[in-house]
């Protein structure tokens, strides 16, 4: 498997995290009585680290597609090489520290890693489409 392929299936189980984090907040905000029961009350509000990471979680599921076909169509195309495992690497690099940086709200530095993330994405499109 190449490095590209290895590192999409991080990207994945970067995903399944993001999925999980919030669940847990949510959990620690309503206790397992509410989330195991029909919810048929009123929701407790979200607590802001929980919104925080369903932010953060639903802005990578915004570009993870892309990334997924991008990484795939490369392999496919065998267009693999510097470009394309600098870009995984970016992409994933980014997104890993972009969680943090979001949950705990730091402004700035965290828009810097979403453009880093973006930085990635752009350098495996640019494998695609440049010539050969």
């Amino acid at each position: 498997m190449t490095t590209e392929l290895t590192l999409l299936a991080w990207t994945l189980i970067l995903a399944i995290l993001q999925i999980l984090l919030p669940a847990m907040f949510r959990n620690r905000e309503t206790g397992t009585e509410f989330n195991v029961g029909p919810r048929d009350t009123e929701r407790p509000p979200v607590g802001v680290i929980t919104g925080r990471l369903r932010r953060a979680q639903a802005n990578l599921f915004e570009t993870l597609p892309l990334f997924a076909s991008a990484v795939l169509i490369a392999h496919v195309a065998g267009r693999e090489g510097a470009l394309t495992l600098w870009g995984a690497w970016l992409y994933l690099g980014a997104r890993v520290v972009y969680v943090p940086l979001y949950a705990f709200g730091v402004p700035y530095v965290r828009t810097l890693a979403w453009y880093v993330a973006m930085v990635g994405l752009v350098l495996i499109l640019a494998a695609l489409l440049l010539p050969a």
